[in-house]
């Protein structure tokens, strides 16, 4: 039997999609074992996947003053050791990394013990964890075109995201029943990523008496942001998370606004959605999310407005236009070069353990 350890933790994108390759892994034939951190969101994750699942010592690195960044190369040394003994012990073919900083040493490990490594990188740019990874790969995945020139040559494959294929499966008239909406509105599906956003919550509540003349609004707002004074909205739900019933919201939607994290516009591209972006902005972040929204933008694929442009003059004038001219990027979402990526990603993993 072949074996693959999956790594890869920090947040839930960092495992989402190693969990899209699952189905396909078993088929294949291939043995899955699952080497997070000892107490990151991976592990309870893949542990109710019923995958064998090691944690090991990580830390982070990082590029400003903090105190733990004294002890944490320590821990890093640490989890190296442990993610060596692992790959001797487990033996595998391959190893398949999604990123994060607990994927760091194990991948440094899979090199150290002459074991090929896939490497996946969601945003434009490569974080620092996947930086330092890269050298040890034998094939970096990634999302976007422009990625490629970061990468070493002969090691890029535009890939895109692997996506949960249940996504793929929603039920409209489930979804109208589980909201209370009714068939002859459209519906507006507004996602503020895994945390919520306060200012994406609150300049779309801002325009809701406008929105509703308009839309029906499924509001995915984030834990602890739901809005108790609004629930007597005709035709506007919200809810802090949704798990079982997500595909069927997302067969509802008409259009969509959303934060612009890498696998969260590659699920709104699998599903041909048009969507309006509202990327996290670079006070926040490492500018990721603006790197990745702009690619979109110029794929055809997303509208783009930053948080500085969520003024009720500027938002709900973008959301009509986006609906106006869904058609418009639905049919540039369909000449995408980025297919079927669990196929892709599938193939470059039984290549690689040849």
């Amino acid at each position: 039997m072949k074996r693959i350890i999956l790594t890869g933790g920090g947040t839930a994108g960092h495992v989402t999609p190693n969990i899209a390759l699952v189905p396909k892994l078993k088929e294949k034939g291939y043995d899955i074992q699952y080497i997070g951190s000892y107490d990151g969101i991976e592990r309870k994750l893949i542990e109710d996947l019923k995958i064998p699942y090691y944690g090991i010592a990580s830390g982070k690195l990082r590029r400003y003053f903090d105190i733990k960044n004294f002890s944490d190369p320590f821990r890093v040394i640490k989890g190296y050791g442990q993610a060596i003994r692992l790959m001797k012990k487990l033996k595998p073919s391959v190893v398949f990394s999604k990123g994060g900083f607990v994927a760091v040493p194990v991948v440094m490990a899979a090199k150290h013990c002459h074991i090929p490594v896939v490497i996946h990188e969601s945003d434009l740019t490569p974080g620092l964890a996947n930086k330092l990874s890269i050298p040890s790969a034998t094939k970096v995945c990634c999302n976007f075109p422009e990625t490629i020139s970061h990468i070493p040559d002969g090691k890029a494959v535009l890939t895109g995201s692997p996506i949960r294929q249940e996504l793929l499966k929603g039920n409209k008239l489930k979804a109208l029943d589980f909201c209370g909406f009714t068939a002859d509105k459209p519906v507006l599906l507004v996602i503020g990523g895994s945390q919520g956003s306060v200012i994406v919550n609150d300049s779309i509540r801002g325009i809701l008496p406008e929105l509703l003349k308009t839309f029906q609004v499924i509001h995915l707002c984030g834990k602890g942001k739901l809005d108790p004074t609004l629930n007597y909205l005709d035709g506007y739900v919200q809810y802090e998370y949704i798990k079982d019933e997500l595909a069927d919201l997302f067969a509802l939607a008409d259009i969509c606004v959303s934060r612009a994290g890498a696998n969260a516009i590659c699920e709104l591209l699998a599903l041909r959605k048009p969507n309006l972006l509202i990327p996290l902005s670079a006070n926040a972040s490492r500018g990721d999310q603006i790197l990745n929204a702009e690619s979109f933008e110029r794929q055809g694929f997303s509208m783009v407005l930053s948080e500085e442009e969520l003024a009720p003059s500027l938002l709900l004038p973008a959301i009509q236009k986006l609906y106006d001219h869904r058609s418009d990027y639905i049919a540039a979402m369909d000449k995408s070069q980025q297919g079927d990526a669990i196929s892709t990603i599938i193939q470059l993993i039984e290549d690689a353990s040849l």
